[in-house]
């Protein structure tokens, strides 16, 4: 339950807009601009803050980001790291799945590949309060519908 000074303070929303935007490459062109031109956004101000927040992450890594827009044309955003498909896909070293993932396998993973790739996506917002034997069991899953067999070593 919201306080009564955060709903005092609480400034109206006038869109949310989801963009995946490679790391350290948030540029004034699209697709940024325009999707946050149409906002009144400071294009720049977002730019730098987020080439600063992605730095750590190699060049051209795509990262999820959700921007919220307010009406006062200031605006607050999140940075997801990448998804899991993108992570299994580099591990892997494959550039897509199966095309009939349980009959061709792609590609194989050890267990420990994927307990690396869990330890990254245990820091987004989202998976914070899982288990990590949750988001492991999550990513086995991911990577048995993108064909790629997972097995305890890699001889």
């Amino acid at each position: 339950m919201a306080t009564l000074k955060e709903i005092l303070t609480r400034r109206p929303v006038s869109a949310t807009i989801r963009l995946t935007v490679p790391a350290g490459g948030a540029r004034p062109a699209p697709p940024v601009g325009p999707a946050l031109g149409q906002y009144r956004l400071n294009l720049m101000a977002f730019c730098k803050d987020f080439n600063a927040r992605t730095q750590k992450y190699k060049p051209d890594t795509p990262m999820a980001v959700m921007i919220t827009a307010y009406k006062d044309n200031t605006f607050e955003f999140t940075v997801k790291s990448p998804s899991v498909t993108w992570y299994l896909k580099k591990a892997a070293g494959i550039e897509s799945g199966s095309s009939r993932p349980g009959h061709v396998v792609a590609s194989t993973l050890s267990l420990k590949h994927i307990y690396e790739i869990a330890k990254v996506k245990q820091s987004d917002p989202y998976c914070q309060y899982m288990s990590l034997e949750s988001i492991c069991k999550s990513i086995i899953g991911t990577a048995n519908t993108m064909g790629i067999k997972v097995v305890k070593d890699l001889d």
